[in-house]
């Protein structure tokens, strides 16, 4: 990890907590931090719930002055209009909304999201100043066949085909399958693909978007293993899938800094 590049810790709810848990769980995270002396100039913290509590949220941290950044899982690659389902970016930007997560794994497969509308939601939310968080990653059946990084790498190429040049964006590396497995990469492997990816940014972006950029991983993240991916010099934060439901978890993950030695 560079000094260079803030560290975000970003917790992804996924399909968990209705609007009153989600008002319970950030309360208490934000004593817990306090409790542990959280420093949000050293580490940048975001929490993405479900679409249904990001008013209760964005009230509650406005509210209490809680230092935690907000992000939603998902974006329309439309602006408005007859999309039934569909949440806009502009909607998100109404609710102090700072991140939004876009082509994750589970939408990849469920919902067969392809690289182009990945890069195009990545484009309607850089243009209602959002910073999109790009999602790439392999099966277990891609590693085999095409090694660690050649899958998210030409996911990377084709997202970001479709995002202007200027746009500030976050690369999340989520090995699909270690996502809710319990078997996390090693951290040599999350910093050999982090090196790939930042190496394909400056081929793309140039060297100063490649040096800016950050680059999370995400796949059975816990606060035993966090220190040693942060420890990674490529490696800038993580995507917290299950242990962002704990509060007492995500707090131990967020303290990363105190359990690095090297």
């Amino acid at each position: 990890m560079t000094t260079q590049r803030k560290p975000l810790i970003a917790g992804n709810w996924k399909m968990n907590y209705d609007h009153l848990q989600a008002i319970a769980f950030v309360q208490k995270l934000a004593w817990l931090l306090a409790d542990a002396k959280y420093d949000a100039s050293a580490v940048e913290v975001a929490v993405f719930p479900p679409f249904t509590d990001l008013r209760s949220v964005q009230t509650l941290l406005m509210a209490e002055k809680i230092n935690l950044a907000l992000g939603a899982q998902d974006v329309s690659a439309q602006s408005q209009g007859a999309f039934t389902g569909d949440i806009a970016a502009d909607f998100l930007e109404k609710l102090n909304v700072s991140y939004v997560i876009v082509g994750h794994s589970e939408r990849r497969a469920g919902h067969h999201e392809t690289d182009q509308l990945i890069g195009q939601k990545a484009a309607a939310a850089a243009a209602k100043h959002l910073v999109p968080v790009i999602c790439v990653g392999e099966t277990a059946a891609d590693l085999e066949e095409h090694g660690a990084a050649a899958v998210p790498v030409r996911q990377l190429a084709g997202a970001l085909a479709e995002l202007p040049e200027n746009a500030e964006f976050v690369i999340a590396y989520e090995p699909v399958w270690a996502i809710g497995s319990g078997q996390a990469a090693t951290a040599q492997q999350a910093q050999q693909v982090a090196k790939a990816l930042r190496e394909e940014l400056e081929r793309l972006r140039g060297v100063e978007c490649a040096a800016a950029t950050r680059i999370l991983y995400g796949g059975s993240v816990n606060s035993e293993n966090i220190a040693g991916f942060m420890a990674q010099p490529d490696v800038d934060g993580a995507l917290v899938g299950g242990a962002s439901l704990k509060a007492e978890e995500f707090t131990k993950i967020i303290q990363f800094p105190q359990h690095i030695t090297v």
